[in-house]
């Protein structure tokens, strides 16, 4: 059990703020342990006149404040210093994310305290490799191709990984020099306030960051602000489509990471001990509770009962209960309202004709708390909908294919494009089977989301790219610089700090909108 945590004011331009009541809104957010079902947190829940405060500290900090018009070393300088700060406490962030979400601890060592950090990592080698700046030959005369910040920023993250989805927003967007109001869930707002505090710390100027906890009303507000340039979302299809409708108002531009329903693929030459030891994280990691997680498994049907075996038994060796106890590998799902969707499912595939191979139902001895026993269903038809809607809780379903063909098509069979892996004997096979899934990340032989490479979705899974070059990428625009002939000098006043040219982009170059 964590110490009660409550907060006044409100991160807004960078300094804790006195909130501005509003009678359409509550005032404050309880946080509520899933484990204990007590409060173990209190902060204020901003208003639409907090918004636009925030909106408007942001605005200034970027059409007159310093800094998109620092030379890039000296944003990477602050970023650094935010990415070290958090790696050194990343303990304190993932026990408080735990105690918010229920997270087992031992998970969120790992993806709530130091994935972020990783992500921070990323973004700076990514911001250092862009050429932000760039001559070239044109069919008229010569060009200046430059990146620049796209401006204002409402990051909108969701409760399960809260400072892992933060990071992929936060990082590119300061780094790119644009200012950022970050958004986290009423579910999960604690831990925003100690990333907040490392921000000022790290000396971003005024503006540059506030941070404001609120429900989905105030969040539209911020999505359709006129003074916000480009939103970054995390969450449902449903809310997704709600911020490209609102956002579209006024046309401002919009990432999407939405949700998945991901199928991990067990070939007929591949072990299946091998292959269930290393599907079983990826499905029940974060108690179900993500995106990437590979609930649908499919198996041939010639060692379809192997597996199913294999499977039923890690599921029930899965160790349930309190989310800061170490040994946990399930804990209880956010809310109460997920732990109900959890069970409508469950009796869903019952009632569809599904073989409830374990689990079910509440967990012995948990008659508190918001869990769900690690579930697993069999003789799962792909139309079910058990196999075709995101749960969001610790149900999976296992599938039979006949062939690789069927196999393909199951797997491509879904709204839902986000991720998947396939098992085999044969790599190279495995190779020439991820090509032909329609997802935008893919595991072989492994399960893994790497900070490096371009994270997001096709179809339903989202619009645009987070991590690596094309993350950051998405937080520039592109303005092209007609020349006249013959001219070869530098701008005036752009380039490094002396004024020379950097059209290579190096650390020393200005990255800046002056």
């Amino acid at each position: 059990m964590t110490d009660f945590v409550e907060h006044g004011k409100l991160f807004i331009g960078g300094q804790l703020t006195d909130p501005l009541t509003d009678p359409r809104t509550t005032a404050t957010i309880d946080v509520v342990s899933p484990h204990s079902e007590e409060v173990i947190g209190r902060v204020p829940h901003a208003s639409r006149a907090d918004v636009d405060r925030a909106v408007a500290a942001a605005r200034r900090a970027f059409d007159e404040g310093p800094w998109p018009r620092l030379p890039l070393a000296e944003r990477i300088a602050v970023a650094t210093r935010i990415k070290d700060a958090m790696a050194a406490r990343h303990e304190e962030f993932a026990r408080l994310i735990s105690s918010q979400n229920g997270s087992p601890y031992s998970w969120s060592v790992l993806a709530q305290g130091l994935g972020p950090v990783l992500v921070w990592d990323a973004y700076i080698a990514a911001a250092r490799e862009t050429v932000h700046e760039e001559r070239r030959t044109g069919s008229l005369g010569p060009l200046l191709v430059r990146r620049e910040p796209v401006g204002v920023v409402a990051a909108v993250i969701p409760w399960n990984v809260p400072q892992f989805t933060a990071a992929a927003k936060l990082a590119p967007a300061l780094l790119a020099g644009c200012t950022a109001v970050l958004k986290p869930s009423p579910e999960a707002p604690l831990d925003s306030y100690l990333l907040a505090e490392i921000a000022q710390e790290a000396g971003l100027p005024e503006g540059v960051l506030s941070v404001l906890p609120a429900d989905r009303e105030v969040s539209e507000y911020l999505v359709g602000h006129p003074g916000v340039d480009m939103v970054s979302f995390t969450g449902s299809v449903a809310a997704g489509r709600r911020v490209m409708e609102v956002a579209a108002r006024h046309l401002t531009r919009v990432t999407l990471e939405l949700g998945g329903k991901s199928a991990a693929v067990i070939l007929p030459d591949a072990d299946p001990a091998t292959a269930v030891a290393g599907i079983v994280p990826a499905a029940w990691m974060n108690n179900g509770q993500a995106c990437v997680a590979q609930t649908r498994v499919l198996a041939p049907r010639t060692r379809y009962e192997e597996v199913a075996e294999a499977l039923t038994e890690a599921a029930r060796g899965l160790a349930v209960g309190d989310p800061l106890d170490p040994a946990t590998q399930v804990g209880p799902l956010v809310a109460r309202r997920q732990q109900r969707r959890s069970f409508d499912y469950i009796e869903l595939g019952r009632s569809q004709g599904a073989k409830l191979l374990t689990g079910g139902g509440r967990p012995a001895g948990r008659e508190k708390g918001w869990y769900v026993e690690p579930t697993l269903f069999g003789d799962v038809d792909n139309g079910m909908r058990i196999a075709r809607e995101e749960i969001f809780g610790p149900v999976v379903c296992l599938l039979p294919y006949d062939d690789e063909e069927e196999a393909v098509r199951i797997a491509n069979d879904s709204d839902y494009g986000l991720s998947g892996s396939v098992w085999t004997a044969d790599t190279a096979r495995g190779v020439g089977f991820a090509r032909r899934i329609r997802t935008g990340t893919y595991s072989v032989n492994t399960f893994s989301v790497d900070m490096r490479g371009p994270f997001g979705g096709y179809k339903n899974s989202g619009l645009g790219r987070e991590m690596g070059p094309e993350g950051y990428a998405a937080y520039l625009e592109l303005k092209t610089v007609h020349l006249p002939a013959g001219y070869e000098g530098g701008g005036h006043g752009e380039g490094r700090e002396d004024g020379s040219d950097n059209s290579d982009g190096s650390d020393g170059s200005d990255n800046g909108v002056g």
